[in-house]
C-alpha cells in the first residue's frame, strides 16, 4: 500500500522528537498501549489532543464487559457479541476479545483502577443491552471511564512516559519505501513545544477515538473529529464498516436545536430496571424483543424512532422513579447531577431521551495484532475496525476492546524488529496538496450528516448528503487548483477538513450497503440481506482525492499486510 501523497496544508515542522513508538491518543487504548510499550523497554511518546484525561474514555458511564461473574463464560460473552454484531463480526477477533478480556481487566485493576465491589467483596456486576448475564464491571456507580482514565494517567505519569498534550495530530510521516516514520502535529498553547513539529518513530499507534462530531448531536466530546481515520486515509490505509455508526438510544433530550456533546443516560440505568415509555406511560419496547428495553442498542434506537414517528413526538421517556433517591444517588450520581443541571429530576419525573450519535463500529482496518494496511501503522480503540463489533457494538465491549487490542499491539511491536535507526521521512512540501475548509464548514457538515445519514437513512437522503458534501469538497478543490487559495492552516480548519473526509467515506459506504443491518437502517431497504450483503465495505482514498469503494467477497477481511510483513 502506497501513500496518497495528500497531506493537510501546514507549516513545516519546527521541532522534532525521536522515539521507538508514538501513541496518538490518551484513552484506555492509547494509555494501555503506551504503558505496555514502555514496560517492554521501548522509548514511547504519547501525543494527545487535549489533556491526558480529556478523551472519550473519561465519559464512559456504564462499565467494561468481561466474563468475570460466577457462571459466566467467555463463550456466553462471545455469543452475545455475535448476536449484536448482526452477522458481520470477525469470529476470531471476538474469540480473542472474550478469552483475553478477563485477564486484561485484572491487569487494569493491578494498574490501580478501583471498581465497585459487592457486599461480599467481589466485583459488583450489572447488565446492559444485549447481555444475557450480569458481566459489566463499573466504578463510582456511573463514572467507570473517569476512574479508568485516572488510574492509567497516574500510571503513565508515575512511570515517566513522555507526553505531548494539547497536540492535534496532522499527518503520518513515511519513508521512501512507504513505511511509517512518525507523525506531524500541532501543539496548541505554551509549553516545551509549540506550533507544528514532528515525532519521528518507526511505529505509530493510532488511538484517537471516534468521530461523533460529524453529527450535530453526539455523546462524544468536542475533540472527536475523526482525526485518526482521516490521517490513515491520507496515508493510504483502508477503512471499513464506517456506515455502522451506533446511535445511543437514551441521550438526554435538550431540545430539537441542541448541538454538540449531549449528556448520556447510561444503558446501565435500563440494566437496573428503568423502563422506556411514551408520553402516555406505555412501555413500547415490550413485545418488540425478548429483552425489551435491554435489546441491543440498534433495536432500541429503532424502537424509539418508530414510536416518535408514530406519535409525531420529539423524544420518548426513561422512567426510573421507582429507583428512589437513595439508589439514584448511590448508583448513578453523575447522571442524576447532569439531569438536575438541566432542570429534570429523575427521582420524581421521567427523563426525556432521544437517540444521538455515540460510537463508530467501523474504522481503520486492522488484523488481530492491530496492524493496518500501512507498514508500521497500528490502530486500536474506536478509531480501529478489528472486526469485533460487526454491524453493531455490544454495550460495554468498547473499553474491553481498547484494553485487549492495545496489549496485542504492544506485544507485536515489542517482538518485531524495529529499524536500528529511525526511518528518514520524505521531505515536507510547502505547496498545499489538500484544500482546507473554513471553520464554519464544520456546522454545514454536521447538519448535512444529521439530515441525510443519521438514524434513519434512504437512497434519497444519502444522495442529498453526498451532493452537499461533494459541493463543499469541489468548491475547496477548485479554489486551490485555480488560484492556489485555501483556508488558513489552523486547528479549526484542520478539524473541518478531517470531518469532511470521514463524512464522505461514511456516506459512500452507507449508499453502497443497500439493506438494513445492525445500526445501519435504510428505510427504503428495511430487510437484512445476508446473500448480497453479509460482507464488508472497504474504502481508501485515491491520490486524486476520490474514493475507492469495494465490497469484500465474504465476511472475512483480506490480510492487512503481505505475508512477508505479517511474519515479522
Amino acid at each position: 500500500m502506497t501513500s496518497t501523497g495528500i497531506r493537510l496544508h501546514a507549516p513545516a515542522p519546527g521541532w522534532s522528537i525521536a522515539a521507538d513508538v508514538v501513541v496518538v491518543g490518551s484513552g484506555v487504548a492509547g494509555l494501555t498501549a503506551a504503558l505496555r510499550c514502555e514496560a517492554a523497554g521501548l522509548a514511547t511518546v504519547v501525543v494527545t489532543k487535549a489533556r491526558l484525561d480529556d478523551g472519550s474514555t473519561r465519559w464512559a458511564q456504564g462499565g467494561i464487559a468481561a466474563a468475570l461473574g460466577e457462571g459466566d463464560t467467555p463463550e456466553q460473552h462471545r455469543d452475545d457479541t455475535l448476536v449484536a454484531g448482526a452477522g458481520l463480526c470477525d469470529e476470531e477477533a471476538v474469540r480473542l476479545l472474550v478469552t483475553e478480556g478477563p485477564d486484561a481487566v485484572r491487569r487494569l485493576i493491578a494498574t490501580g483502577a478501583r471498581f465497585d465491589e459487592s457486599a461480599e467483596g467481589g466485583l459488583e456486576l450489572t447488565r446492559e443491552g444485549g447481555h444475557h448475564r450480569r458481566r459489566i464491571a463499573h466504578a463510582g456507580g456511573d463514572a467507570t471511564g473517569a476512574e479508568i482514565s485516572r488510574a492509567l494517567v497516574e500510571a503513565v505519569r508515575a512511570r515517566g512516559v513522555r507526553t505531548v498534550e494539547n497536540a492535534l495530530v496532522l499527518d503520518l510521516l513515511t519513508d521512501a519505501d512507504g513505511r511509517t516514520a512518525g507523525v506531524t502535529l500541532h501543539v496548541m498553547g505554551e509549553g516545551q513545544h509549540d506550533g507544528v513539529g514532528a515525532v519521528h518513530a518507526p511505529a505509530v499507534v493510532l488511538a484517537t477515538g471516534g468521530m461523533g462530531q460529524v453529527f450535530s448531536a453526539t455523546t462524544n466530546p468536542a475533540v472527536s473529529t475523526g482525526d485518526g481515520v482521516a490521517l490513515a486515509l491520507r496515508a493510504g490505509a483502508e477503512v471499513s464498516d464506517l456506515e455502522f455508526v451506533q446511535f445511543h438510544p437514551t441521550v438526554l433530550f435538550l431540545g430539537p436545536e441542541a448541538e454538540g456533546q449531549q449528556p448520556l443516560v447510561s444503558e446501565a440505568v435500563r440494566g437496573e430496571g428503568a423502563h422506556l415509555v411514551d408520553a402516555d406511560g406505555v412501555r413500547f419496547m415490550v413485545g418488540q424483543h425478548e429483552l425489551a428495553e435491554l435489546a441491543p442498542r440498534d433495536i432500541v434506537a429503532k424502537g424509539i424512532m418508530r414510536r416518535m414517528r408514530e406519535q409525531d413526538a420529539e423524544h420518548m421517556y426513561l422512567d426510573a422513579r421507582h429507583f428512589g433517591a437513595e439508589m439514584w444517588e448511590r448508583r448513578f450520581p453523575t447522571i442524576l447531577a447532569a439531569c438536575r443541571a438541566h432542570g429534570i429530576d429523575p427521582v420524581t419525573e421521567p427523563v426525556p431521551v432521544a437517540p444521538a450519535a455515540h460510537y463508530a463500529s467501523g474504522g481503520v482496518r486492522t488484523d488481530s495484532h492491530g496492524r493496518t494496511t500501512v507498514p508500521g501503522l497500528y490502530a486500536c480503540g474506536e478509531v480501529a475496525c478489528t472486526g469485533v463489533h460487526g454491524a453493531n457494538r455490544l454495550a460495554s465491549n468498547s473499553l474491553l476492546e481498547g484494553l485487549v487490542y492495545a496489549e496485542r499491539i504492544a506485544a507485536d511491536i515489542a517482538r518485531g524488529d524495529l529499524p536500528a535507526r529511525v526511518p528518514q521521512p520524505l521531505p515536507h512540501s510547502d505547496r498545499p496538496t489538500h484544500p482546507l475548509l473554513p471553520p464554519e464548514a464544520r456546522f454545514t457538515i454536521q447538519r448535512i450528516m444529521t439530515r441525510g445519514a443519521g438514524v434513519l437513512r434512504s437512497a434519497a437522503s444519502l444522495s442529498r448528503a453526498a451532493d452537499g458534501l461533494h459541493r463543499l469538497h469541489a468548491d475547496a478543490r477548485e479554489a486551490l487548483e485555480e488560484n492556489g487559495k485555501t483556508a488558513e492552516p489552523g486547528v479549526d480548519t484542520w478539524e473541518a477538513t478531517n470531518l469532511l473526509c470521514v463524512a464522505r467515506v461514511l456516506v459512500a459506504a452507507a449508499r453502497r450497503r443497500e439493506e438494513t443491518r445492525g445500526c445501519h437502517w435504510r428505510e427504503d431497504r428495511p430487510e437484512r440481506d445476508d446473500t448480497a450483503w453479509r460482507r464488508h465495505i472497504v474504502v481508501r482514498l485515491n491520490p486524486d482525492r476520490s474514493l475507492a469503494v469495494r465490497t469484500t467477497d465474504t465476511t472475512d477481511f483480506p490480510p492487512t499486510l503481505p505475508p512477508q510483513a505479517q511474519e515479522q
